[in-house]
């Protein structure tokens, strides 16, 4: 627990410096982790079958952003349209994570680079497709999703249609209590997952592949289901994010979210081979209170908002570096002690 003790002190040392009430601290803390556990808890599947941080969870936001698309496209709004997104998103996003379960595959032991760059290759699609094919080669009827020249989306999406459609689905002044009960039930149904046989296969997976397949387990099938699960929750984490914040930024509100959710459930004392829901959950919570104290705190320490920013870009990409040379260096070590025997 060295890591999430290390970032609570650092929150509670920066929120002294802020002068921040505590109330709106904590209520700033119940929406960020409505509108963020979902996308972290994306992750903790496919650590569990030893495939190690899934950075292809940018595919699943992709896709729940392309659900968002289309029902602006069409001006279905309300609950109606949140619904619809889901529904439209979860095919796009179990046939991205089956591709990427393909591709992980055939690079077994360097699944996460390979995850991160299939990001970045999907990404160049993405753009591809809404840069150039939108509004030429894909009619677009809602023209004002189109750049002045009629041919490409524009950089900002306004999704007032279904903003705080499940936020506020539940009233309760201004927390989102339909959506903490969502993310609930997330959180239960893939606890209960991981206790059933197919739950059973992916750890089995995730502590030695080749037992498993001697066992008699699909090993590249259960990898592709872990997969394909991480993309569909993605997806579903993007859009309950992006009708809380109202608009969506086409080509950018999916490229930090394997970061930011790697970094989350890191801080919460995750590894590259073990995870759970109270990683997820710590790990949410530190991280995003941080991000509301450091900025601030920069401000009012250094006279300079901007540091606090660079100070927690550093912490989300510094925790990613040092979990994997962490990994890299267990892995180096067992591998010494086994040729020592």
């Amino acid at each position: 627990m060295i890591v999430p003790i290390i970032f609570l002190i650092l929150g509670v040392v920066g929120f002294l410096f802020t002068g921040l009430p505590l109330k709106f601290l904590m209520d700033e803390m119940v929406i960020r982790l409505a509108r963020n556990l979902v996308l972290v808890l994306s992750l903790i599947i496919p650590v569990i079958t030893g495939m190690g941080l899934n950075f292809g969870i940018v595919l699943g936001a992709m896709a729940g952003q392309i659900a968002l698309i289309i029902i602006t496209n069409y001006s279905i709004g309300g609950g109606l349209g949140f619904l619809l997104s889901i529904i439209i998103s979860t095919p796009i996003a179990i046939l991205f994570g089956f591709l990427v379960g393909r591709v992980l595959n055939k690079a077994k032991g360097k699944e996460m680079i390979t995850s991160m760059i299939l990001g970045f290759f999907a990404n160049g699609v993405y753009q591809l497709i809404f840069l150039v094919f939108a509004g030429s080669i894909i009619p677009i009827k809602n023209k004002s999703l189109l750049l002045s020249s009629g041919v490409g989306l524009k950089n900002t999406v306004d999704l007032a249609g279904i903003t705080y459609s499940l936020d506020r689905l539940i009233p309760f002044g201004k927390y989102p209590i339909a959506t903490l009960l969502v993310t609930l039930l997330l959180y239960l149904s893939v606890n209960y997952f991981l206790k059933t046989k197919l739950g059973q296969n992916m750890r089995a997976v995730g502590q030695d592949m080749h037992i498993a397949e001697v066992s008699g387990i699909n090993v590249d099938k259960t990898r592709i289901t872990a997969i394909i699960i991480s993309t569909v929750l993605a997806a579903w984490g993007q859009i309950i994010f992006l009708q809380n914040i109202g608009t969506m930024n086409t080509y950018g509100s999916h490229e930090q979210v394997g970061l930011f959710a790697v970094a989350s459930l890191l801080v919460g004392g995750a590894t590259v081979d073990k995870a759970s829901w109270k990683e997820a959950l710590i790990g949410t919570f530190l991280f995003h209170f941080l991000f509301i104290v450091s900025p601030l705190a920069g401000q009012n320490l250094m006279n300079n908002a901007q540091i606090g920013e660079y100070f927690r870009v550093f912490v989300a990409y510094g925790v990613i570096g040092l979990a994997l040379l962490l990994h890299a260096w267990e892995k180096d070590k067992s591998k010494t002690s086994l040729s020592d025997i």
